[in-house]
């Protein structure tokens, strides 16, 4: 079954907000960054609730918490109300939600579907001694798209770490709202990954889940309606209702992996990587990297040193040791870091903010404080951007399907450049090499700096067991 296509929906309640502006920018795509973590929620909620034909949603983590809840609940009233839902899931985060995922498979409205999914369900760590080359490939995209007239692509997941609703840890992400040209392109591939030979009917795989399957479980209603009501009262919510939300119109286009990359069965020309070379071309002055698990392998290192030594001035944004959630990622980027910096390569590092600092909305994903950073994205001289799942490892590269936007927009892209100059400096440490090639770690207070010796906000035991794991030969794996 195939997606429908923006001209039968241009009636609907989002057509007509969207629909004359597309027509005022043939062959554009209208832009608009979601930095802002209950933006990105509210972007999503209002699409949910505004849908009339169609919500098609592809993700690689959605969480039974506050907020993936309030979206399943979301999902089951579009349908209630005739809305055709069609949600394709990996599989590989899906512990726990077996009875959810069963409830909403047997609505008549909502079609569900897994990639890549692990049998038998129980235990999860025997699926993947049995079925380990394919149980290691997952579907990293996201994309939420409504009536085939806007769609979100970009970093985040569902969870309430996504969404600024956890008590806990916070992600700083990136997503984009999409609308005009480039949505076609976005609806098309979730019709290719929605057909592929790795997505599989829910009903199939789920024969083991409660029967008859039990309720979506209630959210905890104080909090979440405290939640909605923060969100709901967001400027955005009125803008994007109102059709008057402020919108970049630039070139874009959709670069995505072949869902075979899922079996091991893609072509090279097919993928993500060779897509983007192709539509970034070669940089001439500058590359701003943002990217929370950074592991460029021997290659990489060579890639962005041979930038570096013929003059582009090359950044990278990456989460420090204290602040990410993957530390053997970050042993397969701190083995390549001195050769890095002696190549002439930018390095930040994302710190970890301490609970009492207050939030700077207006900075972004860069200047939040949140206490991992999440977001990709990068820059090339100033005039081409990406957003989008892809990390720069080898997972992204070799073993995970992953989907982003191309958009020509020296607006969007010097805002990446302004952030390395503004937020990002203020919220990471800049990497150095000092005396005797050592490395030391600046972290900046106004015109306060303070040099470290050794990884901040670190004990001397993640230090060692970080150094030994950077020896492991595990770096195709990160």
């Amino acid at each position: 079954m195939t997606g429908i296509d923006a001209e039968a929906t241009r009636t609907t309640r989002l057509g007509r907000a969207i629909a004359p502006r597309a027509d005022a920018h043939p062959g554009l795509t209208g832009i608009h960054a979601l930095g802002d973590a209950r933006e990105a929620f509210a972007a999503r909620w209002l699409l949910a609730e505004s849908a009339e034909r169609s919500l098609d949603l592809q993700y690689y983590i959605w969480h039974g918490d506050r907020t993936g809840t309030l979206l399943f609940a979301a999902l089951r009233q579009a349908a209630d109300r005739g809305v055709r839902v069609r949600l394709l899931l990996d599989d590989n985060n899906t512990a726990g939600l077996d009875g959810t995922l069963a409830e909403l498979a047997s609505h008549p409205g909502i079609e569900l579907r897994l990639f890549n999914p692990l049998r038998p369900r129980r235990p999860r760590l025997l699926a993947y001694l049995l079925h380990f080359g394919v149980a290691n490939r997952r579907m990293h995209n996201k994309s939420f798209i409504a009536d085939a007239q806007a769609a979100i692509v970009g970093g985040r997941n569902i969870g309430d770490e996504y969404f600024d609703a956890s008590d806990d840890v916070a992600f700083a992400d990136l997503d984009v709202l999409a609308v005009g040209q480039t949505v076609r392109d976005i609806a098309s591939d979730f019709d290719r990954y929605w057909a592929c030979a790795s997505a599989c009917p829910a009903e199939s795989v789920l024969s083991m889940a409660t029967r008859p399957p039990p309720p979506v479980p209630p959210v905890d209603s104080a909090k979440a309606s405290a939640y909605l009501q923060a969100v709901r009262q967001s400027s955005f919510i009125r803008e994007l209702s109102a059709g008057n939300l402020p919108l970049t119109w630039a070139p874009a286009c959709l670069v995505s992996d072949d869902p075979a990359k899922g079996l091991a069965k893609a072509a090279a020309q097919s993928l993500l990587t060779h897509e983007l070379h192709r539509a970034l071309g070669t940089p001439a002055r500058s590359v701003d990297l943002v990217s929370p698990y950074f592991v460029p392998t021997a290659v990489g290192e060579q890639a962005f040193g041979a930038l570096a030594r013929r003059g582009i001035a090359v950044r990278v944004l990456t989460n420090a040791l204290e602040s990410t959630d993957v530390l053997a990622v970050h042993a397969g980027y701190a083995k390549r870091r001195r050769r890095l910096l002696q190549a002439g390569v930018r390095l930040f590092e994302m710190r970890a903010s301490a609970a009492h600092r207050p939030k700077n909305r207006s900075a972004g994903p860069f200047g939040s404080s949140s206490s991992s950073l999440h977001a990709k994205t990068f820059a090339i001289d100033g005039s081409r951007a990406f957003v989008g799942s892809f990390n720069f490892d080898p997972r992204s590269a070799r073993l995970n399907t992953e989907m982003g936007l191309v958009i020509e927009s020296a607006e969007l892209a010097g805002n990446i450049d302004q952030a390395f100059a503004g937020p990002i400096a203020a919220q990471s440490y800049e990497v150095r090499l000092g005396d005797h090639g050592r490395l030391c770690w600046l972290e900046r207070h106004g015109e306060h700096t303070i040099r470290h010796a050794t990884e901040p906000g670190t004990k001397l035991w993640k230090r060692l067991v970080l150094g030994l794991v950077a020896l492991l030969p595990v770096e195709w794996l990160l």
